[in-house]
């Protein structure tokens, strides 16, 4: 049941930012995990072509799986202060997340991790405004912090590609 105050468009958006943050979550778990396993093969833990295998075994890049695995943390966080929004306002937020991609190289994934931070700046960017446009303080300042965060994970994923 929507509440009169709240614009269908601000839930609309606010559902897309729950599904991307679970995306974002799992997928960077899913990297961090494949990080953490290849370790566990380059020290003897696991069948030798399995180390052949992994995506980052003859790269100049190295996947950073604790810096995966607390921005994949932090992800799960905004979906549940989002989600939690979103019933508050009256809607019902999603339970799929948005297409998963891990990608093949570490080069791939930190380039589409890069892009994830992208998006994520330009619909936290449009949230805000439309919630401003709409008097709608609580969900302003909740996608201000947010924001922070988004903005935050993009340097860090362009300062692993060496890139701005």
């Amino acid at each position: 049941m929507e509440h009169p105050e709240t614009s269908s468009e601000l839930l609309a958006l606010l559902n897309q930012a729950v599904a991307r943050e679970l995306q974002v979550s799992v997928q960077y778990m899913l990297q961090h995990a494949i990080e953490a396993g290849h370790r566990s093969a380059v020290a003897g833990n696991a069948p030798a072509d399995k180390q052949a295998q992994f995506i980052a075994s003859h790269s100049l890049y190295f996947l950073p799986g604790p810096t995966l695995k607390k921005i994949a943390i932090a992800e799960m966080r905004h979906a549940e202060a989002i989600a939690e929004r979103v019933v508050v306002m009256g809607g019902e937020p999603p339970t799929q997340p948005a297409g998963i991609t891990i990608g093949k190289t570490v080069v791939e994934m930190l380039e589409n991790d890069r892009e994830e931070e992208r998006g994520a700046i330009r619909l936290y960017g449009q949230i805000i405004d439309v919630a401003a446009k709409g008097h709608d303080e609580v969900t302003r300042n909740l996608f201000q912090r947010i924001l922070a965060d988004e903005q935050r994970h993009h340097r860090v994923f362009s300062d692993l590609l060496g890139q701005d």
